[in-house]
C-alpha cells in the first residue's frame, strides 16, 4: 500500500515545521488584528468586511494552485507525451515511497521548475521546456527531488496562505473604504478612519511579506537538504543549480519580467535586472549558500 506524502521518505525537517506551525500562527494573528481594525473603524460596513475576507480566504486556498499553474503555462502531460520526465517523477516516487503527483510542463525557454498543490490529490510538479533541453537526466531527478519534496513536506500549501495576506489586506481595504467612507465624508471619525486603513494595510503587507521570505529561504534550503539525501547525489542537484543560475544570463530581460513576480515557487529566482530590489528581498537564499550546504552533505555522505 502505498505511503501518504507525509509517511514519505524525505528526511523530516522539524526546523521546516517549527517555522511553519510559527509563520502561521503569526499570520493568522495579524489577519485577526487586521480585520478587528476594518471592523472598528468601519463599523457600517463590518457584514461587507467579513463576506469579502471570506470569500477571499476560500478561493485562495482552493484555486491559488490551479492560478498559479495556469499563469506560468503549465500543461498536464502524459507518459506517453513526456516519457523520460515521467520516468524520472517515476524513480523519485520509488525513492521516496510516496504516491505520484501529476506532471506538467511549461513552454518556457526560461530552465526552471515548480510545484504547487494543498494535498495528494492536486499536488503538481511542472518544469520548462528549458529545463528539459539544457539539463542531464541526474540533473533533472535532483531538481524534480526538489520539488517534490515541498510538496511532502507541506510547505507549498502553507506559503500559499501565508503570502495571500498581502493580497487580501489590499482588496479589502479598497473594498471597505467604497462601502463605509464615502457616505459621512464630513465627519471626522471617517477622515481618521480613512487615513489609518491605508497605513494599516500597508504595515500588514509588509509584516507579512517579511514573516514569508523569512520561510520562504529557510524552505529551500531545506528541500535541497532532503533531495540530496533522497537521492544521494548532492553534486547532481549543486551542478543544476549552478547551470540552472548561469542560464538565467543568457534568458531576454522581458522573459525574466513576467516570470519574477512568481519567484517564490520557482527552483531558481529569475531577475530581471542585477540591481533588482527582489534581490535583496529575495524569496530565496543566495547560490553560494545553497551550494555550500550541498558540499557539506556531499563530505557527510561520502564519509559515510
Amino acid at each position: 500500500m502505498p505511503r501518504t506524502w507525509s509517511q514519505s521518505r524525505y528526511a523530516p525537517d522539524r526546523g521546516l515545521t517549527t517555522r511553519m506551525v510559527t509563520t502561521m500562527f503569526l499570520i493568522g494573528l495579524l489577519y485577526v488584528v487586521f480585520v478587528g481594525v476594518l471592523l472598528a473603524l468601519l463599523q457600517n460596513a463590518w457584514p461587507v468586511i467579513l463576506l469579502i475576507a471570506g470569500v477571499l480566504f476560500v478561493a485562495q486556498f482552493w484555486f491559488s494552485d490551479r492560478i498559479a499553474a495556469f499563469s506560468m503555462g503549465a500543461r498536464e502531460v502524459t507518459p506517453e507525451q513526456a516519457p523520460g520526465l515521467h520516468g524520472s517523477v517515476d524513480r523519485i516516487c520509488a525513492l521516496a515511497d510516496m504516491p505520484k503527483p501529476r506532471v506538467a510542463i511549461s513552454d518556457r525557454d526560461i530552465p526552471n521548475a515548480f510545484a504547487t498543490g494543498r494535498n495528494e490529490r492536486t499536488a503538481l510538479v511542472c518544469v520548462t521546456t528549458g529545463l528539459l533541453r539544457r539539463l542531464e537526466p541526474e540533473e533533472l531527478e535532483g531538481v524534480l527531488a526538489h520539488e517534490m519534496s515541498h510538496v511532502a513536506h507541506r510547505d507549498v500549501a502553507v506559503m500559499t496562505i501565508a503570502s495571500f495576506l498581502g493580497v487580501l489586506a489590499g482588496f479589502m481595504t479598497r473594498a471597505a473604504l467604497y462601502t463605509g467612507l464615502g457616505r459621512n465624508s464630513r465627519d471626522s471619525s471617517t477622515a481618521i478612519a480613512a487615513l489609518l486603513i491605508p497605513l494599516v494595510s500597508a504595515v500588514v503587507y509588509v509584516i507579512s511579506f517579511l514573516l514569508t521570505r523569512l520561510l520562504s529561504r529557510y524552505r529551500e534550503l531545506s528541500a535541497d537538504r532532503s533531495a540530496a539525501l533522497l537521492t544521494g547525489r548532492p553534486s547532481a542537484l549543486a551542478s543544476a543549480l549552478t547551470k540552472v543560475t548561469g542560464e538565467m544570463a543568457r534568458i531576454p530581460t522581458e522573459d525574466l519580467r513576467r516570470a519574477e513576480p512568481f519567484n517564490a515557487l520557482w527552483f531558481a529566482p529569475a531577475f530581471s535586472s542585477k540591481e533588482s530590489l527582489s534581490r535583496l528581498l529575495s524569496s530565496h537564499p543566495t547560490l553560494e549558500q545553497r551550494l555550500d550546504q550541498l558540499g557539506r552533505i556531499s563530505a557527510q555522505l561520502g564519509r559515510g
